[in-house]
């Protein structure tokens, strides 16, 4: 009799977990290509390679709280669905806009709804905690990488100027007496502290029960990392100016790596120890708090019901993208050339340091080297794209006038002209370039990232021309106290109109 009760009161969660397991099976399916994605980050990429922890993570955490939960009475919710919406949207917009982030977000925020409306109020608020930790999936922190490397740079700065070393700042690129130093990518710690901020986070659920002490902890675990790479930055500046740049350089690769994360752990740890106040035996939830009231089980029909519901909300997004894009992309020219400018002839390149922009995937690619009567060398390069899709977006990480694998580097804004942007870069040297962008996408001119995007996302959720096209107009900086922005705007004046330009280049 004991036996066939316990198998009565199993078969609710039984019915549920198994619609949720063939919920969540179809779902990656359908999105298996940002699933992959995803895992493909995270194997090869060392910013993410924590986020390979996280599902055994979330896995120990759910088993961690299974006594509580088998007491609780899963049960279909409709509400749960405005998270799948929500997630399908983000997706939507992910995939429209050339956004991986979105679109990743979006699969893990249908997953979490798929779990809220198979199991239930209840259920959800019991696996609150470990539903929340799925989002550490998202590779979300190459946005971080520039402002770290802004404020590393400025620590260095004052560590340095507190200890007496002359030093010149010029965006991320550090000059002092007998060295050149550049605060990297690499450099800027946004690994470390992405992967802080996971650990910090399920430590803080796992050590402390009081929400002021969980939020103390993880005001030090972010600061702290960031604190510490700045000092280490420093240290390695500071040693090439006792010694020379090879000292310095084995010096960081002695103290950075995963050991110099190990050690910021320990430190952050040791200090927190004493303040933590969840003991080993305290249990994870209140089962009879979630649920006073058994509930009566769910009818299967129910759950089949809400199930596909799921999937067919799912579903929506890649239908009307697939929509969207049975329009094709533009016709382009079979090639394209650099264009004749009045007072500006066609030259041989003329640069200390070989400079190329990136722009993946683009159909066409040229760039241009031209010299006026007074000397002056510009270069103009131009990017065609006859439609954007994953992998070939005219902006993104990586896309523009910097190739991340270049020993070129973003320096800093100067005076943007109409529709465009201006900056300046630096190759070791050092080899100052100014750069003025213009990007066309649809009918816009435009040199801001964002407008690109929103213009991208328009043309892909309600159709219309999907071209899009970059220019680029670049000089050398002539000496240290020279500037190449009057050769660049007297080059950009003879040029005309930038997005008239774009859509010859476009074949419109």
């Amino acid at each position: 009799m004991g036996a066939r009760v316990a198998r009565v009161q199993a078969t609710p969660w039984r019915l549920a977990l198994g619609w949720l397991g063939g919920v969540t099976a179809a779902v990656v399916a359908l999105f298996h290509r940002d699933a992959l994605a995803m895992a493909d980050i995270w194997w090869n990429s060392s910013t993410y390679g924590h986020c390979l922890f996280i599902l055994p993570i979330v896995g120990w955490l759910v088993w961690q709280r299974a006594p509580e939960l088998a007491r609780l009475v899963p049960q279909a919710w409709w509400p749960g669905l405005v998270i799948v919406a929500a997630g399908a949207g983000g997706w939507l917009l992910g995939q429209a806009a050339g956004v991986g982030f979105a679109r990743h977000l979006g699969l893990v925020l249908m997953l979490q709804g798929a779990v809220v409306a198979c199991l239930g109020p209840a259920v959800a608020r019991g696996l609150l905690f470990p539903l929340a930790y799925l989002l550490l999936l998202v590779p979300v922190g190459d946005m971080l990488v520039p402002p770290l490397q802004t404020i590393t740079a400025k620590m260095c700065m004052v560590l340095l100027g507190v200890v007496g070393v002359p030093a010149r700042i010029e965006g991320v690129f550090i000059t002092i007496p007998n060295g050149y130093y550049e605060v990297a990518e690499a450099c800027s710690g946004v690994k470390f502290l992405v992967a802080m901020i996971a650990y910090g986070a399920l430590v803080a659920n796992v050590c402390f029960r009081s929400r002021a002490k969980r939020a103390g902890f993880m005001a030090v675990a972010i600061a702290v990392p960031v604190l510490a790479n700045g000092l280490r930055a420093f240290g390695t500046i500071y040693v090439g100016h006792l010694t020379d740049g090879t000292v310095a350089g084995e010096f960081d690769h002695v103290v950075y790596g995963w050991v110099f994360f190990a050690a910021v752990m320990v430190a952050v740890m040791a200090v927190s120890w004493r303040f933590f106040d969840r003991g080993p035996n305290d249990r994870w939830l209140d089962a009879a708090a979630l649920q006073p009231v058994r509930p009566v089980a769910d009818r299967p029909g129910r759950i089949a019901g809400l199930a596909g519901a799921v999937l067919l909300l799912a579903m929506a997004p890649l239908a009307w993208g697939s929509a969207i894009a049975a329009g094709g992309g533009a016709q382009l020219p079979a090639h394209i050339a650099p264009p004749d400018v009045p007072g500006w002839t066609r030259a041989a390149e003329v640069s200390h340091y070989p400079w190329r922009p990136r722009f993946d995937g683009a159909d066409h690619r040229v760039i241009g080297h031209y010299r006026d009567a007074a000397g002056r060398a510009v270069d103009l390069a131009i990017v065609v794209y006859g439609h954007q899709a994953e992998g070939r977006e005219i902006v993104g990480y990586g896309q523009g006038a910097v190739d991340p694998t270049s020993d070129w580097a973003w320096t800093d804004d100067t005076r943007a002209p109409p529709q465009g942007r201006a900056f300046r870069i630096s190759a070791p040297g050092p080899v100052v370039r100014e750069v003025v962008t213009f990007y066309r996408v649809g009918r816009t001119t435009t040199g801001s990232d964002t407008r690109v995007k929103l213009e991208t996302l328009r043309a892909r959720l309600l159709g219309g021309p999907q071209r899009a096209v970059a220019i680029l107009v670049s000089a050398e900086q002539p000496g240290a106290a020279g500037s190449a922005r009057p050769a660049i705007d007297a080059f950009l004046t003879a040029l005309g109109d930038p997005g008239a330009l774009a859509d010859r280049m476009a074949g419109l």
